[in-house]
């Protein structure tokens, strides 16, 4: 399996040769329990979503348009995320916007209207699009420093932590209130933060004009431009799923289906269980089927799981089939963004990476004004249909080789 690239490449041990092996089994730990902690923060969000939009008194399409502070404030740190960890480190940017996003979790619970829950939300957008931008980076370092397609693992981390964040929420949702829960879950952000934040700060990174261990082009021209957004578009539609259930699962069981908010969380948390399970075994099955085999039947897997999911009439049926849709969306973002990165290199990955990140934030805002015009079980079926897509477009796209990758 072809190592991932990205814009810069960082040393993670710094300059003057490479880490010893048991600082860079430290670094590997610190990095997966913030994928962890990026996932668990996020889930104990999302399962509050119904208490929160009860609160603030916000109809479907309020609603909708409340989150795009999230979709907000993460794309533009996202388009500056890039120069901070140029000029600070993708590791200290990690750690600085872990904090923040640990504190602006405290903030939904304090609103009550859909204008004062946008503007919150922008704070934590912030947050959430800098962390995922500077410890994807960081990962993705570690993954060129070891050589190992260790890839998989951090992000089944951070699905393992939203199954946990989302269960959490779900056991407390009917004793405590949003304003306890989301302040306790700030107290355990910080708590990690503090105790896996020094691995990373000591691990400093190379000065901004430090050799990367492999050249790539710089600007992405013709034929190699449209394939690469043609990865990220199958990015984007993976990440709107994933998107889409984080915000929408545990509504559409508790409103449409009637089911008791336990498990109407338990919706989102099964879907992270399978997303986990998919990704710890994602580099065999890429072993065995190739990329353009795992991408076409995991767009295809979690398009009938999502219309089951969907248009069911049972709550157990639902939840079996977000689980099946969590096992299809569960490698697909990380395949398109490296075979990106297969074709041109750091620029490659930026691409897609950003075309990935808005699908997952713009998805939900969209789901909630399908769902004032039609319904929000039909809008759901928008995430089958794009996961559709992206096994069409991988497909297509299946030619798209590099030399030495497994198609």
């Amino acid at each position: 399996m072809p190592l991932l690239n990205k814009p810069r490449t960082v040393v993670p041990g710094g300059p003057g040769g490479d880490p010893a092996p048991a600082s860079l089994s430290r670094l590997r730990v610190a990095l997966t329990v913030f994928f962890a902690l990026d996932g668990f923060l996020f889930a104990g969000w999302v399962v509050r979503i119904p208490a929160i939009k009860q609160q603030t008194g916000s109809s479907a399409s309020d609603l909708g348009l409340a989150l795009l502070g999230v979709s907000a404030g993460a794309v533009v740190t996202m388009t500056l995320t890039g120069r901070l960890c140029r000029r600070f480190g993708s590791h200290r940017v990690t750690v600085a916007a872990a904090v923040l996003l640990s504190l602006s979790m405290a903030l939904p619970p304090l609103t009550h209207s859909a204008l004062a829950l946008g503007l919150v939300l922008l704070v934590f957008g912030a947050a959430y699009g800098g962390i995922n931008v500077a410890m994807n980076s960081a990962a993705v370092d570690l993954v060129k420093t070891m050589r190992r397609p260790v890839m998989p693992a951090f992000h089944a981390a951070f699905s393992l932590g939203g199954m946990l964040g989302a269960g959490l929420g779900g056991l407390v949702a009917g004793g405590l209130s949003p304003t306890v829960h989301l302040l306790a879950l700030t107290g355990i952000g910080l708590l990690v933060t503090a105790a896996a934040g020094p691995v990373l700060l000591r691990h400093r990174a190379p000065a901004a004009g430090a050799p990367t261990a492999s050249p790539a082009p710089r600007r992405l021209e013709g034929r190699t431009r449209r394939l690469v957004v043609l990865f990220g578009v199958i990015a984007l539609c993976t990440a709107y799923g994933e998107g889409a259930m984080a915000d929408w699962s545990a509504l559409h069981l508790e409103q449409d289906l009637h089911a008791h908010p336990g498990l109407a969380a338990a919706g989102y948390s099964l879907f992270a269980l399978t997303m986990t399970v998919g990704r710890l075994t994602g580099t065999a099955m890429l072993e065995r089927f190739g990329q353009t085999r795992t991408l076409v039947l995991g767009g295809a897997t979690a398009a009938a799981g999502m219309l089951i999911g969907a248009l069911a009439t049972s709550v157990w049926v639902a939840l079996a089939g977000f689980a099946v849709a969590g096992l299809g969306l569960a490698n697909i973002f990380s395949v398109a963004v490296g075979r990106a990165g297969e074709l041109a290199g750091p620029g490659g990955v930026a691409a897609a990476s950003t075309l990935g990140y808005g699908g997952m934030l713009l998805g939900p805002p969209a789901i909630g004004f399908l769902a004032d015009w039609f319904s929000l079980p039909l809008a759901l079926t928008t995430v089958a249909v794009l996961a559709a897509c992206a096994a069409a477009i991988a497909y297509g796209a299946r030619g798209a080789a590099v030399p030495g990758a497994a198609e």
